[in-house]
């Protein structure tokens, strides 16, 4: 199937030119007195607080990341980032969760990162589980490693981390990782710069940790147009690959050829709010766009896809994450975030991570087209049918075909007749997916980390609440 493509060659070329200027010409703000000396090292020229980097020097660096990443799960199942599939995880970091039965939201705990972490296991369209709720029980300077913590006994898929902000943090979250196997295969870690351009000290040292370790990276800025980037969304996606590429930069410098994921968190300010806009039809494009300008570098691009702006489970909700999933699928996308999103990050429901279990399902099968050969085009099957019963439904053929997936049938929207749906006692789509969620956390089929590997992950967990607090 062919890629949409929202920017011409010409206009990402133009993107990466502007982007080179910005890096040589502007430069990021970096104190960290390591990282500066690394990249002056390599040719970089410091002014002020600034950083510039030469274009050759980017260029070249960039150049280094391999195209694909590889994660394992504790069960052994390895996914590739990169190699051609559309993979899917969810929203991380989420404060609050939505409770479809009372329609109210609360503060989430330890608990409902644990829950969250066993359903995401159990839905066949996610490939990759990253921690989903910041749990309101555990104190802010351990909340990256509590996450992980918490995430990686309930699952068996690959964790990708979550975001981190010093070298602490990537150090014990590599040590929990080791638990289940060497880190450099069973974690990847993110960092944020903060817009514009600014790599604080922190934030600096833990990339310079993680490329250290040799854990997969991935440079997470999160830029907002119209406040943290240019309203235009053509210099927003300049920024925001310069960001990107400055991480590359400084890690690569670390670690040559180290595995790399683009991130891409361009999001829009709400003009009339200042809200973070992650709703309506340009969340879409800005993601296939950073899709086109990550390819250019031949390394595998991350971007927002379930995405909305509603505060729960809507029609609203329904459309703004189904297009901006389906925009950046068709670019090529090779893993979307936002499984389980509502109200731009802040909130997630166990009803919503089901349902978009589905919704991924569909934007999966988009992606992968229409087959076309001697075998689907049918015409001896068309021939002989004709020649017979004049009915396909118990041909070979239609049954060969039904096996392969070339229709995607759902499990929890219903297209029953209304009398059906009435005896049916007239549940719509949420109860489904509200019921089949609890359904699946009353039926245990995580297996256990082994009390020594938890024994360790409490030792870490130990640890490092004396050498944070």
């Amino acid at each position: 199937m062919n890629r949409l493509a929202v920017l011409a060659d010409d206009e990402l070329s133009s993107i990466h030119d502007a982007t080179l200027r910005i890096l040589s010409e502007v430069g990021i703000v970096l104190t960290h007195p390591e990282a500066r000396e690394i990249l002056k090292a390599a040719g970089a020229s410091t002014h002020g607080d600034r950083v510039l980097l030469p274009s050759d020097l980017v260029e070249r660096e960039v150049a280094r990341c391999p195209h694909r990443v590889l994660v394992r799960g504790r069960d052994g199942r390895t996914v590739t980032i990169g190699d051609g599939n559309l993979h899917w995880h969810n929203l991380g970091g989420a404060r609050d969760i939505y409770d479809f039965r009372t329609g109210q939201r609360r503060a989430a705990n330890v608990q409902d990162l644990c829950n969250s972490s066993r359903l995401l296991d159990a839905m066949d369209s996610i490939t990759t589980v990253t921690p989903l709720f910041t749990p309101c029980d555990v104190p802010g300077e351990l909340m990256s490693v509590a996450m992980y913590r918490h995430c990686l006994p309930h699952t068996t898929k690959p964790v990708q981390g979550p975001g981190v902000q010093t070298a602490i943090e990537v150090r014990s979250i590599a040590r929990m990782a080791a638990v289940i196997g060497p880190p450099e295969e069973t974690l990847t870690i993110a960092t944020s710069p903060v817009s514009p351009l600014h790599f604080p000290d922190d934030v600096a040292e833990a990339m310079i940790e993680t490329a250290r370790l040799g854990i997969p990276f991935g440079p997470l800025p999160c830029p907002i147009a119209g406040a943290t980037a240019p309203m235009s969304l053509a210099g927003a996606l300049a920024q925001q690959n310069a960001e990107v590429l400055a991480s590359i930069v400084m890690t690569q410098l670390v670690r040559p050829s180290l595995p790399t994921i683009y991130y891409g968190r361009l999001s829009l300010v709400e003009p009339r709010t200042g809200v973070s806009m992650w709703g309506g039809a340009v969340m879409g494009l800005v993601s296939a766009a950073t899709v086109q300008i990550g390819h250019r570098y031949g390394v595998p691009v991350n971007v927002y896809g379930l995405c909305t702006n509603s505060h729960v489970m809507d029609l609203q909700s329904g459309y703004e994450r189904t297009i901006n999933a389906v925009v950046p699928a068709l670019a090529g996308a090779d893993e979307l975030s936002g499984i389980g999103e509502i109200e731009s990050g802040v909130i997630s429901s166990l009803a919503q991570i089901v349902t978009d279990n589905e919704i991924a399902a569909g934007v999966s099968r988009l992606r992968r087209g229409i087959s076309v050969n001697d075998d689907s085009l049918g015409v001896d099957v068309i021939a002989t049918v004709m020649e017979g019963s004049r009915n396909f439904m118990g041909h070979r053929h239609t049954v060969r075909h039904l096996r392969s997936g070339e229709l995607l049938l759902p499990h929890l929207a219903y297209w029953r007749t209304w009398e059906e749906w009435e005896q049916a006692g007239r549940e719509g789509m949420i109860e489904r997916a509200q019921a089949e969620a609890e359904r699946l956390l009353a039926e245990p089929k995580v297996p256990p980390l082994r009390e020594d590997q938890e024994r360790e992950l409490e030792e870490i967990m130990r640890q490092t609440r004396e050498e944070l607090l």
